[in-house]
């Protein structure tokens, strides 16, 4: 019992582990700052630091930033991250991996229903401290291209490093995952459509959903009741 237990229990598992507590402990700490009936000074101190100093309506750097932003954003959005995952998914079911695409779909759409459900509960305006680059119309808390992103990219990066070789390969791909992931949650603040607490909630949401499916993926795997060769 104790041999098996020392096997269920490795680095990756208990990394994941720490993830998602830490994930859940910060997205708490995070809520409560979003409650507040007054913007907290860490929000508004950066949100100001991406604007000209007094003019608001003015985003710092040179003007080809300000659409470089628009494209990185853009690889958070719902319809991307939905052909992304689509395609993965129809290239999972032609080689017969159809367990492997349906942890994938639970994860992406549970992500996408938590995502949603998490916006509802908190209901936090977005910011009007700035002007808003692009526009949108949801609510701000959590960041949802932050944390789709996360789910989306960190589960396609997890499932990707499994067929690749080497150490060096698979955490390149990783951390390219979360390279991207962060892109997306820094652009959201640029253009001044989320507050810095709304991106970092939705990072430690992101980041402990994923781990999470990544554990269970990992536990059906143990128990033969998805394989990598169906």
């Amino acid at each position: 019992m104790k041999h098996s237990l020392l096997n269920w229990i490795e680095f990756p598992v208990l990394l994941a582990g720490v993830i998602i507590a830490g994930g859940l402990w910060g997205f708490e700490e995070l809520m409560e700052m979003a409650r507040a009936t007054t913007p907290h000074a860490f929000d508004t101190e950066i949100l100001l630091a991406f604007r000209e100093a007094g003019q608001p309506d003015n985003p710092i750097g040179p003007a080809w930033l300000e659409g470089a932003m628009r494209d990185i954003t853009s690889l958070g959005s719902s319809s991307v991250l939905v052909l992304i995952t689509a395609a993965v998914i129809v290239y999972l079911l032609l080689i017969r991996q159809s367990g492997t695409a349906l942890l994938i779909f639970v994860a992406v759409a549970g992500g996408q229903v938590l995502s949603s459900l998490l916006k509802v509960g908190v209901d936090r305006p977005r910011p009007e401290l700035v002007s808003h680059l692009v526009n949108e119309t949801s609510l701000s808390f959590p960041s949802g291209h932050a944390m789709l992103s996360a789910v989306t990219y960190l589960t396609l990066g997890s499932l990707a490093s499994r067929f690749l070789h080497g150490r060096m390969t698979k955490t390149y791909v990783l951390g390219l995952a979360v390279l991207t992931t962060v892109l997306v949650g820094i652009s959201r603040v640029y253009l001044g459509v989320h507050w810095p607490s709304d991106v970092l909630a939705g990072w430690c949401a992101g980041f402990a959903w994923a781990m999470l499916c990544w554990l269970v993926a990992r536990f059906l795997q143990r128990r033969k009741v998805v394989t990598d060769d169906e």
